[in-house]
């Protein structure tokens, strides 16, 4: 049944217009509301894109920093280092320069103590020979080592020094002690078996071992003398020297004092 009223005619003609508007209008709608999102979403990737180089740059510029310090630090060990090496060096100079200083002083000592030396065994040889004459043999002997002594090479200063030393200590022990001990009287075919008795250089006596015979040696003669008024005094000295007998006063040849003249 067709409507009769033109107002409800005109109502309805509106009605479907508007309708037919929004059928029109939906499409466009939803073309718009994509490309909304696909340009939200170029934004969010290029968003992302531009995080990640700044991240990128950040790393980068993070590292060279940390490379920046490292080498900055390691510059300041090397120059640390440097200055220690150049004090040693300089130290070692200076030692280089003592030792060679020394090296100099030892040749120059040895010049100078070389031929002191050589005249200490000289002194020492006329000593012996000119000296009271017991125990010669032996103390010929300690001479003539260290003359040998001093013609080698192998043999170092300071040990020629001591030995040299040592035998000048036993001469001095030798002027302050009581000895006995036995020994050749006389050279050649003369030479006897006797007992000898010293007292520093005092007095140097002889017995025969039978206790025939006693004597001394006469420092202002350079001989023995033959004195049998000596005989117990000699043997009492020769027990004390030996350990068998109490010290005690003994008497002995002494020579008489000689004028000094200077």
């Amino acid at each position: 049944m067709t409507p009769s009223n033109p107002r409800i005619t005109r109502a309805l003609a509106l009605l479907i217009s508007a309708g037919a508007a929004a059928l029109v209008a939906a499409p466009v709608g939803a073309q718009t509301l994509d490309s909304a999102l696909g340009a939200q979403g170029e934004a969010d990737r290029a968003a992302a894109a531009s995080q990640k180089r700044i991240n990128e740059i950040r790393d980068r510029t993070q590292d060279a920093s940390s490379r920046y310090a490292s080498a900055i630090a390691d510059a300041e060990s090397l120059e640390k280092y440097n200055s220690q090496l150049d004090k040693q060096v300089a130290a070692q100079r200076e030692e280089m320069a003592s030792i060679e200083k020394q090296l100099i002083d030892i040749e120059t000592t040895n010049r100078e103590v070389q031929p002191l030396m050589q005249r200490m065994v000289d002194t020492l040889e006329r000593f012996v020979a000119l000296d009271v004459p017991f125990l010669q043999d032996e103390r010929k002997a300690r001479v003539e080592s260290l003359q040998e002594m001093m013609l080698r090479a192998d043999v170092t200063i300071s040990e020629k020094y001591r030995r040299i030393m040592e035998a000048y200590q036993i001469e001095l022990e030798n002027g302050r002690t009581l000895d006995a001990y036995e020994g050749l009287l006389g050279s050649g075919g003369d030479a006897r078996t006797v007992s000898f008795v010293r007292l520093g250089r005092v007095a140097l006596m002889y017995q025969s071992l039978d206790g025939a015979e006693t004597g001394y040696w006469d420092v202002n003669s350079k001989s023995w003398v033959v004195d049998n008024s000596y005989a117990d005094a000699v043997a009492e000295a020769r027990r004390v020297a030996e350990k068998d007998g109490a010290p005690d006063l003994l008497m002995v040849p002494v020579p008489a004092p000689q004028e000094v003249r200077q």
